[in-house]
């Protein structure tokens, strides 16, 4: 009978000794809503820009441990699972992502520790080469430490499951670890602070520019961390310099010329929706014939809000296929046709000048192929991109300009428009911008078409008015 008591006091100090553990407090009651995105999303690649202290590293080791361990609340689960762990270099690892991952494994699960230097009984004081534990499955995990400053030819011929970079790694490392994961058809993600500015994790993650489905992010910053001291958040926002601000507190990318329109946010994308008729507004063109021709589809709200709700966006292809693309996309959203019949465009007035090489304007091959097009835009520029960044974000009340997130070469340049010298932007992947200006210059002093009421709202309004006492 004795045995059986201290048998079960044994097991209740066990489930009270896993309730108190570090992963269960973490998922009980440290976790905030951007860590708990990160963890619910399925992408393949995904990544978290974070300022310092915002809990990025906090996320990528739990999400270590869950995987290793088989024990993931949100993902498909394997046995025998194999990762890296990938650091700038070894004292960073020792400090910061090592620390991290030892502190959220249950000593119990440990089945070995390896060694690069110093003592496996205190593996926190040296640095680890891998730590082998208990798959829930029945099998082992092995989790491997990584530093970037061993080159590219350490980080070759091993299949993985998964790989965490902590911090930005070089790009050729990132790649050779893309194919340490592919057989395995595994994923990777990646925990940092962009301090190094527009480097290709701008382009290859933020801005997306294969357009890849599996890639994912989102920033963190201290304000999404409950657990800081708000006086500490302010002391420390007070000193830093605007450039450090944006990196090392809302985990976002600058350079010293700026973004064009740093107005635009996350809250200018949207998910699609049927637009009414009534709210077709323009199709604006950027033309291009090697370089890539731009076409956006405009809606306009009864309140002046405006919607960017397709794209076509292709180089290298003739009119010809150029607006055959166009007539697919109108056809496929109804879209209005002019008092003739025809569809119509607005171009840049460019489109009318013909060249030694050809006897026809692009506005007369367009037209040849059934399409109008208006080249009475307005390019002013400066003028034009003060009325977009209006949209974007007004002085008062929320944004006016909204992006279908399937507008992904607009959403694309936008995020990487930025100042060159003087009040000019960098003449590069500019066309939708282009076409975004011609569109919104041409309605700034176009008033809002309102609404068409219908006869049966006209008889409410004459019913209202008799009610009151008022003529018909």
């Amino acid at each position: 009978m004795k045995q059986l008591i201290d048998r079960i006091k044994l097991i209740e100090q066990e489930q009270r000794r896993r309730q108190s553990s570090p992963l269960s407090r973490y998922n009980k009651d440290k976790v905030h809503d951007k860590q708990m995105a990160f963890h619910r999303c399925v992408k393949r690649n995904r990544w978290v820009f974070g300022g310092n202290r915002s809990g990025k590293t906090e996320c990528g080791a739990v999400e270590t441990v869950w995987l290793a361990r088989g024990i993931h609340p949100f993902r498909q689960n394997k046995p025998d699972v194999s990762c890296w762990v990938v650091s700038l270099s070894q004292q960073v690892q020792r400090d910061v992502a090592q620390q991290k991952v030892l502190y959220y494994l249950d000593k119990s699960w440990v089945r070995d520790v390896v060694m690069v230097s110093g003592s496996k009984s205190s593996p926190e004081f040296g640095i680890i080469d891998y730590i082998v534990i208990d798959n829930v499955f029945g099998g082992t995990s092995r989790i491997a430490f990584k530093s970037c400053e061993a080159g590219r030819d350490k980080f070759q011929g091993t299949s993985l499951d998964f790989v965490w970079f902590d911090e930005e790694p070089p790009q050729e490392i990132y790649e050779e670890c893309r194919m340490r994961v592919l057989d395995r058809n595994g994923h990777i993600f990646g925990t940092m602070t962009p301090l190094k500015g527009l480097s290709w994790v701008y382009d290859e993650i933020y801005l997306n520019r294969h357009n890849s489905k599996e890639v994912w992010y989102e920033f963190m910053e201290w304000s999404d961390n409950p657990f800081l001291d708000g006086s500490e958040v302010e002391f420390m926002s007070q000193s830093l310099s605007e450039e450090a601000l944006q990196s090392r507190r809302y985990g976002r990318f600058t350079q010293s010329s700026g973004l064009v329109y740093a107005e635009f946010g996350e809250d200018n994308v949207i998910e699609p929706f049927d637009v009414p008729e009534a709210w077709q507004d323009a199709i604006s063109v950027d033309p291009g014939l090697n370089n890539p021709l731009s076409a956006h589809w405009y809606a306009r709200d009864f309140d002046g809000n405006v919607y960017v709700i397709a794209e076509h966006y292709e180089a290298q292809r003739d009119v010809a296929y150029h607006a055959e693309s166009i007539k697919r996309i109108c056809e496929r959203l109804n879209w209005k046709k002019d008092r003739f019949g025809k569809l119509s465009v607005l171009m840049d007035s460019a489109a009318n000048q013909r060249t030694l090489n050809g006897r026809r304007s692009v506005a007369e091959l367009f037209s040849d192929c059934g399409i109008t097009v208006n080249t009475r835009v307005d390019k002013g520029l400066f003028s034009g991109i003060n009325r977009v960044k209006a949209l974007l974000r007004p002085q008062s009340g929320p944004p006016r300009l909204f992006i279908f997130s399937c507008c992904v070469n607009m959403i694309r340049e936008i995020k990487g428009y930025f100042w060159g010298s003087g009040d000019v932007p960098v003449k590069r992947n500019d066309h939708a911008m282009d076409d975004l200006r011609y569109y919104v210059s041409n309605l700034a002093d176009r008033p809002c078409d309102p609404p068409v009421e219908s006869w049966v709202q006209r008889d409410k309004q004459r019913l209202m008015r008799r009610l009151r006492g008022g003529a018909l």
